[in-house]
């Protein structure tokens, strides 16, 4: 199921995507015979719904799929993909814990030993955009990068969870790009601030489920610079994949639905490019995660 945080100019809301057409959730799963949520646009609120609600949204699916004349209907919650503005599937999450250096290419082009435990930093909910929103360069940098990575959603509450339970604790997976301003991250020796830029994470278009990705540690990987391809990898070269993540980071740290974990990006940055390649305003930058679909933005001055 890819499930999307829409917007037309009345209202938004939590959708799916189908055959290029976003459907309204809740009234999907009325047409179904299900009982509606009151989760409003948030995602974060639809996944702390529980299995019940992701039981009620999948039987939505299906009456669809199964009814393919619903879709035909003209009604005024169904709608063309082009039509509606694709917002970040989560744009409130609690926490956006990220890692560092988690591609063997990437370390081998920095020439950096694989790191013998996870690197993490966070990002902050004020960095989330959409398919199609503006990155913003900031005035203060002048070495905005892109990485393009595989993120993963918790569905529900995680606590020292073990690696073999990892994956039932996973909502389901999008692309992220995780926009870094170079210059700020070198001169301030640590990550946080170079990457935490309002407009800094794209993400999108979908969350996609569980069930439609089953293997999460081998997905083609890439992103296009103005159509160039720039990165180019698989999910296989992680060094600590979905299932160890989940392990390790509940450990310390609760984790809870809508929480949203990047696996870190592959090699073929621009900054480690020669010469480097850093992004400049009227840029389009274009990632895609083998079953998640493609996030465009383009990129703007502040």
């Amino acid at each position: 199921m890819k499930l999307v945080r829409f917007s037309t100019q009345n209202e938004t809301s939590i959708g799916f995507l189908l055959d290029e057409k976003v459907f309204d959730l809740n009234r999907a799963m009325v047409a179904a015979g299900e009982t509606p949520g009151a989760w409003g646009d948030s995602m974060r609120s639809f996944l702390s719904s529980g299995e019940d609600a992701m039981k009620r949204a999948k039987a939505g699916l299906a009456y669809v799929q199964s009814h393919p004349e619903y879709a035909l209907k003209g009604e005024p919650y169904i709608f063309a993909q082009s039509s509606v503005h694709l917002g970040p599937p989560v744009h409130d999450p609690a926490k956006i814990l990220c890692i560092g250096q988690n591609y063997r290419d990437h370390c081998l082009e920095q020439n950096q030993p694989f790191p013998e435990r996870p690197i993490l930093f966070a990002k902050y909910p004020n960095t989330l955009i959409g398919d199609r929103d503006n990155v913003i360069l900031p005035i203060s940098s002048d070495q905005v990068d892109y990485e393009a990575e595989l993120a993963f959603v918790i569905g529900k509450r995680a606590k020292r969870v073990s690696a073999e339970d990892a994956l039932s604790y996973v909502a389901g997976y999008m692309c992220f790009n995780d926009v870094t301003a170079r210059d700020i991250q070198m001169r301030d020796k640590q990550w946080v601030r170079g990457k935490t830029f309002d407009t800094f994470a794209p993400t999108g278009p979908a969350l996609v489920t569980t069930d439609e990705i089953p293997e999460p540690g081998n997905l083609n990987i890439s992103l296009t610079l103005n159509g160039v391809l720039m990165q180019n990898s698989n999910t296989s070269n992680l060094i600590f994949g979905v299932e160890y993540l989940v392990r390790n980071l509940s450990e310390e740290i609760t984790l809870e639905p809508g929480d949203i974990v990047t696996t870190g990006t592959p090699g073929g940055v621009g900054v480690w490019r020669k010469p480097p390649v850093f992004l400049k305003s009227g840029d389009e930058v274009s990632m895609t995660v083998e079953g998640l679909g493609t996030l465009t933005n383009r990129i703007t001055k502040g």
